[in-house]
């Protein structure tokens, strides 16, 4: 029998460089993760609660890190861990882990970029000076936790648990005195500045639509091109639509008034735009 562990990622916020990232998180949870203790005698397997035995941390021999590189105009330029705006315009990534034994675990490369060989050896002498950074700070805060844990502390995320730390997303329920409530309602009223008098200007757009106040405008950011010749598609269309309504309406009513009982009635068809005269039918003569 052996332990089945599986090792989720949740991306809460992501700017960039995701894999990286990933890979820091993920080493230190396992590093971090202990399992429960287990005696063996013959066939008789036994496994210990934490108040029993102390949990085991995990047999791991080495820590790979992934280093992420991002190449500009067909790998002229290189830079190490690209943000989220870098990666939306970078001609292609290479992603190398590595070991602080500078042992390669894995390369991998993406993109319409081709690399030669000088530019990946490059980049894994980057690897490995990154890796050993990483390594260490990953140890020392390893270390840090065990020792605060020995001394019955709490160290990283089990410290912000507590009540009032923003991580927390909890508080502690309180009592509400909802005695002489419309006592202190009034006494707050009196005491506050009387409230501003405000005079409502309505602005009138167009004949029988009319707006109070002077609105607000977008402050999620300006649209972009394509948005903005739709928005002025549409706007152009719905005038077009309303001042051949407004037209269609005056002719109408001209063709009222000025209709008499003598003068032909013109019937007009809106899709096709042609005029029908009706006209009395006039008898051929009959000939002998």
């Amino acid at each position: 029998q052996v332990w089945q562990i599986r090792l989720d990622l949740h991306v809460l916020n992501h700017d960039g460089n995701i894999i990286d990232a990933a890979s820091i998180a993920g080493i230190v949870a396992l590093c971090h993760f202990r399992r429960p203790d287990v005696s063996v005698q013959g066939e008789e397997v036994t496994v210990y609660a934490p108040e029993e035995r102390d949990p085991v941390p995990l047999s791991i021999h080495h820590m790979p890190i992934c280093v992420s590189f991002a190449f500009f105009q067909q790998g002229t330029y290189l830079l190490v861990d690209p943000s989220e705006r870098e990666e939306c315009v970078m001609d292609g990534l290479l992603v190398i882990a590595m070991n602080k034994h500078r042992e390669i675990c894995t390369i991998q490369s993406s993109g319409g970029v081709m690399l030669v060989k000088e530019q990946v050896l490059r980049c894994s002498k980057i690897t490995a000076v990154k890796v050993a950074e990483i390594t260490e700070l990953i140890q020392k805060a390893l270390e840090n936790d065990q020792k605060v844990r020995k001394e019955g502390g709490k160290f990283g995320f089990a410290e912000s648990i507590p009540n009032q730390k923003i991580t927390a997303f909890k508080m502690e329920s309180a009592a509400v005195d909802t005695n002489n409530v419309e006592e202190q309602a009034e006494e707050i009223i009196t005491k506050a500045d009387p409230p501003s008098e405000v005079f409502a200007k309505p602005i009138l757009h167009t004949p029988g639509t009319a707006q109070i106040g002077e609105g607000i405008e977008n402050s999620w950011g300006e649209l972009e091109e394509s948005e903005r010749e739709e928005a002025a598609e549409e706007e152009a269309e719905s005038e077009a639509a309303a001042f051949e309504c407004q037209k269609m309406e005056t002719e109408d009513t001209s063709m009222m008034g000025e209709t008499k009982k003598d003068e032909p009635i013109v019937l007009s068809d809106s899709e096709e735009e042609e005029v029908v005269v009706l006209e009395p039918q006039v008898l051929p003569k009959k000939t002998r």
